[in-house]
């Protein structure tokens, strides 16, 4: 058994990793489901984002979303036990979905070595922490070295969002009724952030346009020790590389991508979401 792949890599769905980095580098993805009234998707195995918006936007219900249950995690440990010394699961925030304690119960229930890590986030932030201790792990950094470095990147990252749909984020329970019928009534556009691992109101803004300014601003206010960044939309692709090319002419120094909302995101933010992500160093 090589250094090289004596960790498994394990996290979950809304991730967002792309296909061929999953494949080239032990990481095993445990879907999220996303059910539309009796119809249940693995989220990036049975529905993609491209078809989860035009699905959304032609149903009369509002999707629901659910953890994989914690038996696909005992079998998939089980399974890495035998291939692999130990594992690192990085998953969505604990605070928003279950998968995380289902991921530590289930390692204990094997007995298998696996630092489970909270990303207190989503989409960007956390794949990009899987992707950070991959590269750390191709450098021959040792297993504790990984997750200790891992383990500070909770608190460093950020995702700040103007949501397409403030109904979506309530019925979800991601935001309370007091926020969402301020937002209605004075037809206000919220941008909303992770804070502890919770999506909280964080500021009121009267237009379009002013949303796009002050989310710079944050970004502005951080960039100085930011090195990658996503624009990350829920199915506005070309306003997203809008600002993706305005953010790369102002920050030069920052590699900027854009990334769809995963469907799991997608059904609490809505259609039309769009929010700015990274990590600071």
């Amino acid at each position: 058994m090589t250094t090289q792949n004596n960790i498994a890599w394990v996290t979950d769905s809304t991730a967002s990793l792309s296909e061929d980095f999953i494949k080239n580098n032990h990481i095993y993805v445990v879907p999220l489901s996303i059910i539309f009234g009796e119809e249940a998707y693995l989220e990036g195995v049975d529905i993609t984002a491209e078809d989860f918006y035009p699905k959304l936007a032609a149903s009369k219900v509002l999707p629901k979303t659910s953890q994989p249950a914690i038996g696909e995690f005992v079998e998939l440990y089980k399974k890495l036990k035998e291939q692999y010394k130990h594992a690192i699961a990085i998953h969505a925030s604990s605070a928003l979905t279950g998968t995380y304690q289902s991921s530590v119960a289930a390692s204990s229930m094997v007995d298998y070595k696996v630092e489970v890590i909270d990303s207190k986030i989503g989409s960007f932030p956390l794949g990009n922490m899987v992707e950070r201790g991959i590269a750390m792990q191709k450098e021959g950094k040792s297993y504790e070295e990984i997750v200790s470095y891992l383990r500070t990147l909770p608190d460093k990252a950020n995702l700040y969002m103007a949501p397409g749909s403030l109904e979506q984020l309530h019925k979800g329970g991601r935001l309370s009724t007091t926020q969402v019928i301020i937002g209605s009534l004075i037809k206000l556009k919220l941008i909303v952030r992770f804070e502890e691992g919770k999506v909280v109101l964080f500021d009121k803004i009267r237009t379009e346009k002013k949303v796009k300014e002050r989310l710079f601003q944050i970004f502005e206010e951080h960039a100085h020790s930011v090195k990658e960044a996503s624009v990350i939309h829920g199915n506005v692709r070309e306003l997203a590389e809008e600002w993706r090319k305005e953010l790369q002419q102002r920050f030069p120094h920052v590699s900027f991508t854009t990334m769809n909302f995963s469907p799991v995101a997608g059904t609490h933010t809505g259609q039309g979401t769009i929010g700015l992500a990274w990590i600071n160093e």
